[in-house]
Order: structure tokens, then C-alpha cells, then sequence
């Protein structure tokens, strides 16, 4: 017996998988300065990788229950999401008022683009 998860389900889980490759790839390098730029590129781009293996398929598989604005913005506030845990929790980096208003303000924007206006 099958487990049938809905589109929804399976297109943010997908996003928030792609979003923290991509986070890695972009910004983990920064732990290691030292390493040769060249090296940190093809390893970025390997992760990256991975990114593309399931950012293509969770729009394929959303599109069409979502629009590509919604999909879109979906991504945007996973992508800040994963970001901001990424940046405390990896880098160390303090989160403050600034980046929760900030945050509300794109979570606000968000809501605008899921809006039904009639």
C-alpha cells in the first residue's frame, strides 16, 4: 500500500531539500577562506547540483496547482527560511529585530501574492 502525499506537500518538501543545498552551496565556503577559489567553485557547484535534482522537479510537479508567482514566492520565503537558520546556526551570525521585521514584511508580500482578490 502506496503512501500518496498531496502536491503541496510534495512541492514545498522538495523546495526546502533544494533550498538548503543551495544554501550550502552558496555560503558554506564561508567557514574556509583559506581554501583556493577555485576548488570552493566546482565544490559549490557540485552541491549545487543537487539543488537543481529537486528545485526542477518541485516546480514541474507544483505547477499548475500553484501559479509560477506562487511558486516563486513559495521558494523566496523557504529560500530567506533556510537562510536565517543557516546564518545562525553555521555561520554564527546574530539574528535581530531588523531581520524579523524584514521577514514579516516579505511574509506580507507573500500573502499578496496568495490572495485571491476576486
Amino acid at each position: 500500500m502506496g503512501v500518496s502525499l498531496s502536491v503541496p506537500v510534495v512541492t514545498i518538501g522538495l523546495l526546502i531539500l533544494s533550498n538548503l543545498f543551495m544554501t550550502v552551496a552558496w555560503y558554506g565556503h564561508l567557514k574556509f577562506k583559506a581554501a583556493p577559489l577555485l576548488t570552493v567553485i566546482m565544490i559549490s557547484w557540485g552541491i549545487a547540483l543537487f539543488e537543481y535534482i529537486l528545485q526542477v522537479p518541485a516546480n514541474r510537479i507544483g505547477y499548475g496547482y500553484f501559479s509560477a508567482a506562487q511558486l516563486k514566492t513559495i521558494q523566496e520565503v523557504i529560500s530567506l527560511s533556510v537562510f536565517a537558520l543557516f546564518s545562525w546556526g553555521y555561520l554564527g551570525e546574530k539574528l535581530s529585530w531588523q531581520h524579523g521585521v524584514g521577514f514579516m514584511l516579505i511574509c506580507a508580500g507573500a500573502w499578496f501574492v496568495f490572495h485571491d482578490w476576486g
